[in-house]
């Protein structure tokens, strides 16, 4: 008996290390998260990089400082025809070719920049697990490298490579459920240097195209909703429209989770219904589903299954409004 006491208390005090080893790699990777976090919003930075997506390879610049309170940031396309965006504080500008120049109130670019640079962490945490992964090499420099991956396995996952010493992502890896990869960001180059600062605050005297003042949107009453969701998605907004091809009228809903989001659209079926289709293009899955007299498709950055049970899921609601606005079967 004594033996025997004695093997579990050695079994015991042996598994004990590794179970504080894995709380640690844990809290490590959460920690590495967080100072990116702070580096990529606070510091005066030039990044240049490359997106590699399945059928193409786009070279990208960005600058960035933050002062008095006040992102400034530049986004340059450095092929193709000339595009860029500016970010003046509150106020986000778009160029593009075929296109007037606009200006938007918001506080973030809708850019291809790594989504995890603009994420709250502490959000994520709740549905997303972060494990250290060790230290590779990357854009010339040493980085911690840390994977970003769903806890309940119907979300794509990322691996971040951080640079030890200024904490900017270096490489983001977008891989699917089989862990093959969808996009990469990957850097080229970087400078750190309060002279990007400098450069940047010239945009307070550049003249940029007036603010696009958009009426408001009221959030349409729809009569469905989906009974499933992954962990963590949130509707964000709703409403009702018409198609600009055919003018088909369409309700549709959007989720997110902070790092990836999708839509929802349901319409009458009618000649242009296909009764079910699933397509997958990089990152971005189409899945319709023809529900009796219903068209619904859910168009997002999730897996092909995840948008399938999505889908499967909207049902149409009778009876009284519930606080959101929708009813209540």
């Amino acid at each position: 008996m004594r033996k025997i006491l004695v093997g579990v208390v050695t079994l015991v005090s042996l598994m004990m290390p590794l179970q504080a080893s894995a709380e640690d790699s844990v809290s490590s990777a959460e920690a590495l998260l967080h100072q990116m976090d702070e580096a990529s919003r606070g510091l005066s930075y030039e990044l240049s990089y490359i997106l590699i997506k399945k059928n193409s390879i786009e070279p990208l610049r960005y600058r960035h400082t933050f002062e008095d309170g006040e992102t400034y940031a530049h986004l340059v396309y450095l092929s193709g025809p000339p595009r860029e965006v500016i970010q003046r504080g509150s106020e986000v500008s778009y160029f593009e070719p075929g296109l007037d120049p606009f200006t938007i109130n918001s506080n973030k670019m809708v850019a291809p920049l790594p989504p995890i640079m603009k994420s709250d962490i502490e959000e994520l945490a709740q549905f997303y697990d972060f494990i250290s992964m060790g230290r590779a090499r990357e854009a010339g420099v040493a980085c911690d490298v840390v994977r970003i991956a769903p806890k309940d396995g119907a979300r794509y996952s990322y691996l971040i490579w951080i640079d030890t010493r200024s904490k900017l992502v270096m490489r983001a890896d977008l891989l699917d459920r089989d862990g093959e990869p969808l996009e990469q960001y990957r850097a080229v180059s970087y400078v750190v240097n309060p002279k990007v600062g400098d450069v940047l605050r010239s945009l307070k005297t550049v003249e940029l195209p007036a603010v696009v003042k958009l009426p408001p949107q009221p959030q349409a009453e729809l009569s469905w909703h989906a009974n499933w969701l992954p962990q963590g998605f949130e509707s964000v907004s709703r409403n009702r429209h018409r198609l600009m091809m055919t003018e088909r009228p369409v309700e549709s809903k959007m989720y997110s989770d902070g790092l990836f989001s999708f839509s929802i659209y349901v319409s009458s079926a009618d000649s242009f219904t296909v009764r079910e289709q699933l397509v997958r293009q990089g990152r971005r899955t189409l899945h319709s589903y023809l529900l009796k007299d219903k068209e619904v498709t859910v168009v997002g950055d999730i897996p092909p299954a995840t948008a399938r049970r999505v889908a499967e899921s909207v049902a149409f609601l009778t009876g009284k409004a519930n606080p959101a606005g929708e009813t209540t079967p």
